[in-house]
């Protein structure tokens, strides 16, 4: 990934990146140099020219004369300050479109600590790129940015330097599950997602950094009663796995928060076969599991005084003469049993196993957040930008969504209405595994709700369709995985 740096000193990149936006409606533009000086008067003549408006996710590129390349981003409406979501997209949109450079300097209008680390983090997670399975056409593709510097004079400053820090853990766990989410099911099953995951810790420091790995195969799984998640992987060839990363801190931990992420590490839908139209993007049903994995690494690597216990609960939902059968019963770990009515709502069945087992933690926990690309539902009611949020803790829905609004992360909340939940009475089971179809989304919070502790404070986080990015790119997101959730979790961390 890109190196990050931060400076004051004289431009010496061969790219300059600068802001630009709108004054009003009749086209005015103007720059926003951030703590450079810049002659503007001929080069807003060149921009109108060119046809540049400063709006949003807008890149414009120009001939400089101290530098090759000025670069100018669009920051959308002029403003006194600007927030720390558009510095982070302008910042991200200008990386994206540097791809092919060696180096850029960003002097954007950050006067502040925060936005200086907005203008990093975005410049760096727009710097990604995925070619690991090209193989004729990689060197088509260009390589991202090799090193951003952010322009500042807060530069010489110990808090501005550690929030570039900051920025490159981000970026860097940010890239692993986009990464994760991006690799085929040929080549990412629950077997080697734990592999992959086993050699991040490993090179994160391990124990030394207070990190702890474990591994249920299928056997343990079986015999300790975890029947979600062998009932969702029975049906397939690569046999399903139970993840757990810890992190415990040096000292008191000031809290400790569990986080279950649905690891369908790819779901054709079992015997309820969904349609070939856009099967392909199921490789992407394992981002929640991506997600909590990465981040418990990030948290240690940032050595944050909190106590993490991740776990992702990771199967392929496979058809075959093996698979779970609609009207089939299991046992989730904890021995509440569940009619599979439909076996395409599977990732519910695995975290419903997740949920259990990290409550049975001997250590008391402060809340328990699970994330899962969980129903189409969400993707119908709140889009493909904006994620949902379900609680049985007001206060800890409103602490998490105020830390996913400062990280840029857009998250809705989302009501468990109990009228729904005698949809989900079985009458052979405890619960069905669905319910009533419309408000489909409750529903699926509703049974998940079901398996957690009253009194533990619970979010229930479905990304369904923030998790990947079948759209264009836009600001710091590629195409493909987006690594949603991780920024969130890592803050809600730092402000406990």
């Amino acid at each position: 990934m890109s190196t990050l740096k931060i400076s004051d000193g004289v431009v010496k990149d061969e790219v300059l990146v600068l802001g630009l936006t709108s004054t009003n409606s009749k086209g005015g533009i103007a720059i926003e140099a951030g703590d450079m000086a810049i002659d503007t008067k001929t080069i807003l003549s060149q921009l109108v020219d060119m046809g540049a408006t400063g709006k949003a996710d807008e890149v414009t590129k120009l001939p400089g004369s101290h530098v090759r390349l000025m670069v100018f981003t669009g920051l959308g409406k002029k403003s006194n300050s600007y927030s720390h979501e558009t510095l982070r997209r302008a910042a991200g949109s200008a990386s994206r479109a540097l791809a092919g450079n060696s180096a850029a300097t960003f002097s954007l209008p950050a006067k502040s600590l925060a936005e200086v680390a907005a203008v990093a983090e975005g410049a760096a997670l727009g710097a990604y790129t995925f070619t690991e399975f090209r193989g004729s056409t990689k060197d088509d593709h260009k390589a991202p940015l090799k090193t951003i510097t952010v322009h500042s004079k807060l530069a010489s400053s110990s808090e501005a330097k550690a929030s570039v820090v900051r920025a490159a853990i981000i970026a860097k766990y940010t890239y692993l599950v986009r990464d994760l989410i991006n690799t085929p099911p040929s080549h990412l099953t629950p077997d080697s997602f734990t592999k992959k995951l086993a050699a991040v810790v490993k090179s994160a420091g391990g124990a030394k950094s207070g990190l702890k790995i474990q591994i249920w195969d299928e056997k343990q799984l079986k015999s300790q009663g975890f029947g979600g998640i062998i009932g969702v992987g029975q049906g397939s060839a690569n046999p399903p796995r139970l993840l757990h990363i810890s992190y415990t801190p040096k000292g008191k931990a000031a809290k400790r928060y569990a986080f279950v992420g649905k690891g369908i590490t790819f779901d054709t839908g079992g015997l309820a076969l969904k349609p070939a139209l856009g099967m392909e993007a199921m490789k992407s049903d394992m981002s929640g599991a991506a997600a909590v994995s990465a981040a418990v690494i990030a948290i240690a690597e940032l050595k944050l005084n909190v106590a993490i216990e991740s776990w992702a609960p990771l199967a392929e939902n496979m058809p075959s003469d093996t698979a779970t059968r609609p009207s089939d019963i299991i046992t989730i770990f904890g021995g509440k049993t569940v009619e599979v009515l439909n076996p395409d709502a599977e990732g519910r069945l695995v975290l419903a196993d997740g949920l259990m087992k990290a409550q049975s933690s001997k250590n008391k926990l402060d809340g328990i957040i699970d994330v899962a690309t969980l129903t189409g539902a969400q993707v119908v009611a709140l889009g493909t930008r904006t994620s949902a949020v379900m609680t049985n803790n007001q206060e800890f829905s409103d602490d998490f969504l105020a830390v996913a609004a400062k990280c840029g992360e857009q998250f809705w909340p989302m009501p468990l209405p109990e009228e729904l939940r005698a949809s989900l009475d079985s009458p052979v089971a405890d619960l069905a595994n669905i319910g009533d179809r419309m408000g489909g989304m409750l529903v699926a919070g509703l049974f998940l709700k079901d398996f957690v502790n009253p009194e533990l404070p619970w979010l229930h986080l479905d990304i369904a369709g923030p998790a990947y990015n079948e759209a264009k790119p836009h600001g710091y997101t590629p195409v493909g995985g987006t690594g949603i959730a991780l920024r969130s979790l890592v803050t809600l961390a730092e402000q406990a």
